[in-house]
């Protein structure tokens, strides 16, 4: 009996130091920094983006008139935990906030499915980075490379231009409308594009 009772107070001691460790180890993880640079100014990406919070998928999407596509594409976005907490309670995007877009191919037949369009391999991923004390205008775009866009580049201004909330295209971002509607966090160019767009 005793002997038993020493296997079981041994068990879960065990238990408990695992459980500590493992409470700790999820900790750090939680506290790593998000948004981390090289030492020669290049982004490095996020292995576990996909592990973050889910805004939305577009398919074939295109910001120009032009001809269909000839491969189907999904754009996925992927926005650290910490950021959307912080848009959640304000309606914006605090400072370090990550976005991540992945675009991977479409795939109309394969397996079982005879109809519709699914995702299949990964061709490109970029990022969308909130950094006032880096960048002029706030916000950078960097390459699937890591390398930052120019600040004036055609990504950048149209952000600036049409971005519903902070340069960010919330209004394609259906859980978090709401929240920017309800704390007015509209740009004036957005509502203005907005209004023009009524019939």
């Amino acid at each position: 009996m005793k002997t038993r009772l020493r296997v079981l107070t041994v068990a879960l001691a065990i238990a408990i130091v695992g459980g500590v460790t493992s409470t700790a180890v999820s900790q750090a993880q939680s506290n790593r920094p998000v948004l981390v640079y090289s030492a020669d100014g290049k982004l490095v990406f996020p292995a576990d983006y996909r592990t973050w919070v889910y805004l939305s998928t577009g398919v074939d999407m295109a910001y120009v008139d032009g001809p269909p596509p000839s491969q189907h594409t999904f754009d996925s976005v992927f926005v650290d935990p910490a950021s959307y907490a912080g848009f959640q309670k304000t309606g914006t995007w605090p400072d370090k906030t990550v976005m991540i877009l992945e675009v991977r191919k479409g795939q109309s037949r394969g397996s079982i499915s005879k109809a519709g369009v699914f995702q299949t391999d990964r061709i490109g991923f970029e990022a969308h980075v909130k950094d006032v004390t880096r960048f002029k205008s706030g916000w950078a775009f960097f390459s699937g490379s890591g390398v930052a866009l120019p600040q004036d580049s055609a990504c950048n201004k149209c952000h600036e231009q049409h971005g519903a909330v902070d340069t960010t295209f919330v209004q394609f971002y259906p859980t978090l409308l709401p929240k920017a509607k309800e704390m007015k966090t509209f740009s004036a160019a957005y509502l203005a594009e907005e209004a023009q767009a009524k019939p």
